[in-house]
């Protein structure tokens, strides 16, 4: 097969960092993607390419685009149980669960998401305080890889892998199905209740109480426009509504549309601060109590995807964060100083609880998660960087998922594991036949 027979692309990151021009091919049967895989030195799999950081492909990689396999292999209604191919969405595979009253709990933000995406990034949604990460609805995998051949991943069967590969960034092989057990869920409508914080301790400390209750999903949204009104806001808790009558709803699964970009950014200084201010006084003034559908509560960028196109050409940046919680006020001390020095612009703060334990490369831990989001220029770049020195001093885990230029000393330092995961892998694949852009860059 030769080199020609590829398709030539260029692929960006989602937050518009990384670009790289690379080969892929589309395979739709097992035994392509035997082939394909054993004719490049280099390879990665790619499936939505919806990752903030580039870990679906690598400049001259072959990418193998895994979007055909998007098939329900088997399902088992008794013992709750599917099993679905890796390039499946979220939204394909909530749009069958849900007739049935099955989900996973453990849902990232975007419907279009893929599911061996989710498994190598090890993803999370709102309810990360109440069900972790997308690891704990994993049963097994079938994995193919390159050197190594078919394997089937469990936490019986090649468990050391089954573990690599949940949060391995795609670099133990192939992801091609993942049998998942299902919950069930008995109502698709929420009511959303708000209430007003005036600080981040404030806030912090009412997301952590509210975390306690098994049956809501709570978040936080915040201002971040200047010092004054930093951490103001709003804390959102959605809790099922067991009083209405449930409407089955078709979750988009496919990309429909065709979005415009515009060159320059829209995000500055003023349109900030104009749209926190209607953001914050819709919210303020109207009924503390809202009526809210699965969609909606679960998938907020889904037809609000302007917001991250309005970063221009350029593109945006975002940091995510797990800060412990003895030391978050430390952490805002030193925030605060910071901010004040290089008055970085950013769109969105906002805090979520999560629970877990931290393993190999897993951004998951029972800390604060603290995203946010940042206008792509010279402050907000200047003031990451004087995060990521506190990242290194509070014990702090960055997400290399979300943040894709995170320094790699950094990253070292606040991933402890880090050998552990490079030595487990290393045993597996001595060549280290699979890679990325940021595998490369983080040299893991």
């Amino acid at each position: 097969m030769q080199k020609k027979n590829f398709e030539s692309k260029k692929l960006f990151s989602f937050d518009r960092s990384y670009s790289a021009e690379v080969f892929i091919k589309q395979p739709d049967k097992y035994r392509e993607i035997e082939n394909l895989s054993n004719f490049s030195e280099k390879i990665i799999s790619t499936g939505a390419n919806l990752s903030y950081s580039p870990l679906s492909f690598g400049e001259n990689n072959l990418s193998i685009l895994l979007k055909r396999f998007n098939r329900i292999v088997n399902f088992n209604l008794k013992e709750k149980e599917i099993t679905v191919e890796a390039g499946m969405t979220f939204g394909e595979l909530l749009s069958f669960t849900l007739k049935h009253n099955l989900w996973i709990p453990q849902i990232p933000g975007y419907p279009l998401i893929t599911l061996g995406g989710a498994i190598a990034t090890n993803a999370h949604g709102k309810s990360c305080a109440v069900d972790g990460t997308i690891r704990n609805s994993v049963k097994d995998i079938l994995l193919y890889h390159k050197k190594n051949g078919w394997l089937n991943l469990s936490s019986e069967e090649n468990n050391e892998i089954f573990e690599l590969t949940i949060g391995g960034l795609g670099l133990t092989g192939t992801i091609i199905n993942i049998t998942f057990r299902l919950e069930e869920i008995k109502n698709l409508n929420f009511l959303t209740y708000k209430s007003k914080v005036n600080s981040l301790e404030e806030c912090v400390k009412k997301i952590t109480e509210k975390s306690l209750r098994d049956n809501s999903y709570i978040y936080s949204w915040n201002m971040a426009e200047n010092i004054k009104k930093l951490g103001s806001g709003i804390i959102f808790e959605n809790v099922p509504d067991t009083s209405s009558k449930t409407e089955l709803l078709e979750i988009p699964g496919v990309e429909k549309k065709n979005y415009f970009r515009p060159f320059m950014p829209i995000w500055n200084k003023f349109s900030i601060k104009l749209a926190n201010y209607i953001f914050f006084i819709l919210n303020t003034r109207s009924k503390i109590e809202k009526h809210e559908n699965f969609l909606n509560v679960f998938f907020p960028f889904y037809g609000k995807e302007s917001y991250f196109l309005f970063f221009g050409n350029k593109g945006f940046i975002e940091s995510q964060l797990l800060i412990p919680k003895n030391k978050i006020n430390d952490f805002f001390d030193e925030f605060r100083h910071q901010f004040e020095i290089y008055k970085p612009s950013i769109t969105l703060l906002s805090f979520k609880n999560m629970r877990g334990s931290q393993e190999l490369l897993r951004f998951e831990d029972n800390k604060i998660c603290l995203t946010i989001d940042y206008v792509n220029n010279n402050n907000s770049k200047k003031f990451m960087r004087e995060i990521d020195l506190m990242c290194e001093k509070y014990e702090i885990l960055p997400s290399i998922i979300k943040d894709s230029r995170i320094p790699k000393k950094t990253f070292e330092k606040c991933y402890k594991n880090l050998n552990v995961f490079k030595d487990k892998l290393n045993r597996f694949d001595k060549e280290r036949s699979y890679s990325s852009s940021a595998s490369q860059r983080l040299e893991i």
